[in-house]
């Protein structure tokens, strides 16, 4: 990374603080300094710690304690960090009096439930006035709320269904619509606000974002990157194929199309710039390649948990389904700046100012060692439980010392006694107890070490409280989803989307899976991926599945295009993040970043088609391998096709065939994969043959 940055040191600094607060709204928070910043700080570590504590000791906590105190904590901590307006993020330690109100007033009605639960479960759909009092407090403040820290879009969006439910109800009995929308939007942990949205946050998304923050403390961001420069950094198109890689590394940890994008974007949108890339198009490839982070296992983005809540499928599985069509996303954006950097005869970084990859796996392959734990655990334990073995996994290896040579081996006790602790304790009682001993100890032994580790007391403490920033933005939007989710339920309106546009769409598979993609891309415009996809994932997916797509295909199509519509103009946050590191236009760059993710356009068509890319009713190994061979062939061709170049410069009739026959790859069939194949073969044949003759054309 060092060697990197210096090649690259006469770029100007990124503010990577100021672009992650115009383009992410989780980011745009008040700033404290002081005892308040303590005070701010102690408050939020300790809700990470409870939420681990809950998943750890108290797994016996009624389902109404877990999700309204996790609430309850959300509105407290929302509303004194996220402002009314951006212009008091400016003010240091300034809380307006009427922020500390809501604060209150909104946790309070979140707490009420809490207290009051065996009342109200006694009470069920009979609860009295200051029950619907205090319903509406909760779900108007929870909306200011997502106004502040989502944004305006998924408000628009949720007040147009529950405007339905309203006139649904007050149509069917005027005298207790009111009783009975507040009930079953607030008060039904099984619908509304507390369903699955927020049930899967509390359970396993908090806890993956706590990970995903001490894995960042633990410097295998930086890891991943140097991995990246060491493997494609000298390459032709070199610091691209470094954005690519690292960014599918990077979100194996990290769900955030924005934050990946300005993380590593920060180092290597210089770098393609020094060698000679457009601006534009090294903004584009960053975000597009962040933009993949959602969609790269093990971890991927929220709605992933969501996903397999809602297709009641283990989350071990919807990883590994997830894996080949990641692949492929990745390999299209790869193989389309390699074209891109061939065409302008764009070279690599020189060899001496990159690490080496054997050298570096030597000093630093231990900071996989957490993610290598997590993907091991999910194999046979729930997905928080795995959560908390990655992140005692991550605290451990935090614990090996900075610089460690042979004069002091005997430091590698610390991180040995902490998962000796586990070992032992995990032969010979609950895992639970051995995990949050090898916690503990880890960060006991953090006090002794000093700064002689990466884990010192005020990184853990900062780690948790990341955690559990970053946790505020995803909450309020999974409880938005779950309104919407209740309104669906209540009013069946998923059963009537169904009855009639499946006849609309006269049995044509792709007419329906077309138009749910229009729906997918336009709604992610204004509205984040984990609500996004609960809204689709209830309305379009059971109509996929009506016309016959298996349930993980369809729920995965509606996952792949509700992430496009981040780089996706005209809203494309994650391109207007890496425009603004560039320094360029960031319309163009959204543009480029769409051609240049065309893959993540077409992946969901083979699956949905072929669901065996899913592992979905396969019978024989190359069944899965022959949909792939055909894939990666199509994915050539259209890549080549969309870039203008294979070996040199294509005519427009040579680009046509390319991108015909990679579509004909791509749809499923043995005529088609053959008529495909022929095509690009032809047109391979003839540019190595312009190749040969006409050298001259092989740089634009």
């Amino acid at each position: 990374m060092d060697e990197a940055k210096a090649f690259v040191e006469t770029e100007e600094i990124v503010d990577a603080d100021a672009i992650m607060q115009e383009f992410d709204r989780e980011s745009n928070v008040r700033v404290f300094t002081g005892w308040r910043k303590k005070v701010i700080t102690g408050l939020m570590a300790a809700f990470s710690v409870y939420m681990i504590f809950m998943a750890l000791v108290l797994q016996n906590a009624t389902k109404h304690t877990k999700l309204t105190t996790f609430m309850a904590f959300i509105m407290f901590m929302g509303y004194i960090m996220f402002p009314a307006y951006k212009k008091q993020t400016k003010k240091i330690n300034y809380v307006p009096f009427y922020d500390i109100i809501l604060a209150v007033v909104g946790a309070g009605s979140f707490l009420y439930y809490t207290i009051f639960q065996e009342d109200i479960i006694f009470m069920s759909r009979r609860i009295g006035t200051l029950q619907i009092v205090i319903a509406l407090i909760a779900i108007v403040l929870m909306v200011e709320l997502c106004r502040r820290a989502v944004g305006l879009p998924i408000i628009f969006v949720v007040g147009a269904f529950v405007t339905y439910a309203a006139v649904k109800a007050f149509t069917a009995n005027p005298g207790i619509a009111l009783r009975s929308l507040m009930y079953s939007l607030f008060y039904d942990v099984a619908n509304g606000l507390f369903s699955t949205p927020v049930y899967v946050c509390t359970t396993f998304i908090v806890l993956f974002i706590i990970l995903g923050a001490l894995l960042e403390r633990t410097g295998i961001g930086t890891f991943f990157v140097d991995l990246a420069n060491s493997v494609a950094g000298s390459s032709i198109g070199g610091p691209a194929k470094v954005a690519v890689i690292s960014s599918a590394l990077e979100g194996m940890y990290s769900g955030s199309s924005v934050a990946n994008t300005v993380g590593s974007g920060s180092i290597t949108i210089p770098m393609m710039k020094k060698t000679g890339y457009k601006p534009e198009f090294a903004a584009a490839v960053e975000a597009a390649a962040s933009t993949g982070g959602q969609i790269m296992p093990p971890i991927m983005g929220a709605a992933a948990f969501l996903m397999a809540e809602m297709t009641e499928m283990p989350y071990s599985k919807i990883a590994v389904t997830a894996i080949l069509p990641a692949l492929l996303y990745f390999m299209g954006i790869f193989v389309m700046i390699h074209f891109e950097a061939k065409k302008h005869g764009l070279k690599g970084l020189p060899k001496d100012a990159l690490p080496n990859f054997f050298k570096l796996m030597l000093k630093n392959g231990y900071l996989l060692l957490p993610i290598v734990m997590l993907v091991l655990a999910m194999n046979k334990y729930s997905a928080g439980i795995s959560a908390c073995i990655a992140i005692m996994g991550a605290l451990i290896v935090s614990l090996v010392p900075r610089e460690l040579n042979k004069k002091n081996l005997w430091k590698l006790v610390y991180p040995a006694i902490p998962a000796a602790a586990f070992v032992v304790l995990f032969l010979t009682s609950k895992v639970n107890v051995a995990i949050l001993a090898g916690m503990l100890i880890s960060v006991l032994i953090s006090f002794v070490t000093k700064k002689e580790t990466t884990l010192t007391p005020t990184v853990v403490v900062e780690s948790l409280e990341n955690g559990a920033k970053n946790t505020i933005g995803v909450a309020v939007a999974c409880g938005m989803a779950g309104l919407i989710s209740g309104v669906v339920t209540m009013t069946a309106l998923g059963q009537f989307l169904i009855n009639t546009l499946v006849p609309i769409a006269q049995n044509s598979t792709f007419l329906a899976l077309f138009l749910t993609m229009l729906c997918c891309i336009i709604l992610g415009m204004g509205v984040p991926t984990t609500a996004n996809y609960v809204i689709m994932a209830t309305i379009t997916a059971p109509i996929l599945i009506k016309m016959g797509i298996p349930v993980l295909a369809a729920h995965m199509f509606v996952f792949y295009f509700g992430i496009v519509a981040d780089i996706t103009p005209p809203v494309a946050l994650a391109a207007y993040a890496g425009a603004a590191i560039a320094k360029c236009n960031p319309l163009k760059t959204g543009v480029t970043a769409t051609r240049l993710a065309i893959t993540a356009f077409i992946v969901p068509y083979i699956f949905a088609y072929s669901p065996e890319m899913l592992f979905i009713g396969v019978e024989h190994w190359y069944d899965v391998a022959l949909i792939c061979v055909s894939a990666i062939i199509g994915i050539l061709g259209v890549s080549a096709g969309m870039e203008g170049y294979m070996y040199v410069k294509c005519p427009w009739w040579q680009r046509i065939l390319l991108l015909g026959g990679g579509l004909l790859c791509i749809i499923p069939g043995a005529v088609t994969d053959i008529s495909g194949f022929a095509l690009i073969a032809v047109v391979f044949a003839l540019q190595k043959i312009a190749e040969k003759k006409h050298p001259e054309l092989k740089v634009a």
